[in-house]
């Protein structure tokens, strides 16, 4: 039998990734996200039911939050990482040795801002509490999710929704509760935190009496955080789209207006099928509301949404007493 070659660790994925990301995607949703950061500082300078006090703190770690965009500027060195073709529980021992070595030699040295907990490749994206960091990777900037070809609606609906959501994750029931160093400090007066509670309540009453599977209600409280942030995140986008494309003549498309199209795009993230018994496994375990009410939910509070697609009051997509937090 041949000697077993060892090879360098090469990460195809990112190599493939790279020749798709073109620069004008990035710089895309460079625009995109600062467009959603300044809704969101529109938004919380105009909050009636919030003090100038906490007002100033929310601002404050606003400001601060850094924007992850793409890929890390420094990456990450494998070269110390020998992969063995057939030989794949080793190739897994390794590499977990290797992970294992790479963070306890973070031990003693400065934090390293810089770092990101997801790779290039992957779809999704994610908010660090202690990091103060929002996060998206070049994965989840790629088509079907975000296309630099098609025009701001859905592109906005889509991953301006998901930036906006993992911007409000900063400023939900758990990342209020962090400062802007990503300290854990409550930095919300008492009246204020109160009126915060009061309308995650909503949230979490709306959200409680949906059904995920069979009699099986969605936990409400379980999921506030997530259902806050998309909730935020769906609002903050479709205002920055509008003032991103402010004396714009936008024509419809495909047999949508810009507005539908918004939402259309909106609601293609979630497309999915899950089997009863997962639905029943997350209905008590996941933080994430079901697909259909994070997109169904979500919009039944946005009077926006009513208009566009003229549901009339007293329809099911039409909530009467909606919520709304940020």
């Amino acid at each position: 039998m041949a000697a077993t070659k060892t090879l360098p660790f090469l990460p195809i994925a990112l190599l493939t990734l790279a020749k798709t990301f073109a620069p004008e995607t990035k710089d895309r949703a460079v625009k995109m996200t600062k467009e959603i950061e300044a809704a969101m500082e529109r938004d919380i300078q105009t909050l009636p039911w919030m003090g100038e006090g906490t007002r100033r703190q929310a601002l404050a770690k606003l400001h601060a939050i850094v924007s992850k965009i793409g890929y890390p500027d420094k990456w990450r060195d494998y070269s110390a990482l020998a992969i063995q073709p057939e030989d794949f529980a080793g190739n897994v021992i390794r590499a977990s040795e290797f992970e294992s070595r790479r963070q306890l030699n973070k031990i003693g040295k400065p934090l390293d801002r810089g770092e990101w907990g997801m790779t290039p490749p992957t779809v999704d994206a994610y908010y660090d509490a202690q990091m103060n960091d929002i996060n998206f990777p070049a994965g989840v900037l790629q088509p079907p999710l975000f296309d630099p070809k098609m025009d701001d609606a859905p592109n906005y609906g889509n991953t301006g929704a998901t930036i906006g959501h993992e911007l409000t994750h900063g400023f939900d029931d758990e990342g209020r509760q962090f400062d802007a160093l990503g300290n854990l400090k409550d930095w919300w007066t008492e009246k204020d935190g109160a009126e915060f509670d009061r309308r995650a309540k909503c949230v979490v009453d709306q959200y409680s009496s949906y059904i995920a599977v069979d009699d099986i209600h969605i936990n409400g409280k379980l999921t506030n955080g997530e259902d806050i942030a998309d909730l935020g995140g769906a609002m903050l986008a479709y205002y920055a789209w509008k003032h991103a494309t402010e004396g714009q003549d936008l024509k419809p498309a495909d047999g949508l207006t810009p507005d539908q199209r918004f939402f259309v795009g909106m609601a293609q993230w979630a497309c999915g099928e899950v089997r009863p018994e997962l639905k029943r496994e997350r209905a008590l375990t996941d933080p994430h509301s079901p697909l259909e009410y994070r997109i169904n939910g979500v919009v039944s509070n946005m009077p926006e949404f009513r208009k566009g697609f003229g549901c009339a009051v007293g329809q099911s997509m039409v909530r009467e007493n909606a919520c709304r937090v940020w």
